[in-house]
């Protein structure tokens, strides 16, 4: 059987006459874009935009809600409540939904950013919040997410879950990322990270920092968009996947419920 899996990049993540990364040159190698909705980055002209070139492209239509951080790029743990969470996140993917419906699609999936992002891993309240909001808007919808509280929440709940695997960041031993204060925390050599990507997705293994093989499921593959030579980088791991056999195609069309 051919394996499949899901490119995505966060996208839309600027704000004004300001923008962050080449998105119109990553969306001709992707398959999925987290678009920011306004918290974080972004604004109603970017929100619009950015699902018009996804339509246009193909490209699978994802929420990317945060804590409200503008200045903080949702990098800020900002101490709200459950409900809070669960309100905020219904205001972004509404919003999301409502520019996608204009241009006659839909949002596929749901991949929280930032603190939030780290947050639903380890919190059960926040990991519920989410899915219920999830659930509630669009029982369809995909949550993206590592392993932890979140995706258990949403398999218990009947959504579908993409495992996603980070082709630029380094793991600790426990298949956790190495924080992004430490040395070595992001790959920068393209060619290592082609390698470990195409060995996570065919082999199903990540090598630690520490040189232990960890196992992995992935999905979906994120490639930073805000990073140096993005684009360059998501063309070199599409090249390697497809070169192993990889078959590179929007989430929403192929993965089944847990």
């Amino acid at each position: 059987m051919t394996r499949r899996i899901d490119l995505v990049a966060d996208l839309g993540e600027g704000f004004g006459a300001w923008r962050m990364g080449d998105d119109a040159a990553l969306l001709d190698i992707l398959t999925s874009a987290n678009i920011a909705c306004g918290f974080h980055a972004g604004d109603p002209q970017i929100m619009d935009e950015t699902v018009r070139s996804c339509v246009q492209r193909g490209v699978g239509i994802g929420a990317h809600p945060s804590f409200p951080d503008r200045q903080g790029f949702g990098r800020r743990d900002m101490g709200l409540t459950a409900d809070e969470v669960r309100a905020d996140v219904l205001y972004q993917i509404g919003a999301l939904q409502a520019f996608a419906a204009f241009h006659g699609a839909r949002v596929a999936h749901v991949a929280p950013h930032g603190r939030l992002g780290n947050l639903v891993a380890v919190r059960e309240d926040y990991a519920d919040a989410v899915t219920a909001a999830a659930r509630r808007l669009d029982p369809e919808l995909i949550i993206l997410a590592q392993d932890g509280m979140l995706a258990d929440a949403a398999r218990a709940a009947g959504l579908r879950v993409g495992i996603v695997g980070i082709a630029d960041r380094a793991y600790e031993d426990d298949g956790t990322l190495v924080r992004r204060s430490e040395p070595g925390a992001v790959i920068h050599d393209a060619e290592e990270i082609r390698r470990r990507t195409v060995r996570m997705v065919v082999d199903g293994v990540i090598e630690s920092r520490n040189g232990v093989l960890i196992p992995v499921t992935c999905d979906t593959v994120l490639v930073h968009g805000d990073t140096a030579g993005a684009v360059a980088l998501a063309q070199e791991i599409r090249r390697g996947l497809e070169a192993a056999g990889v078959e590179i195609a929007p989430l929403a069309d192929w993965l089944e419920p847990s």
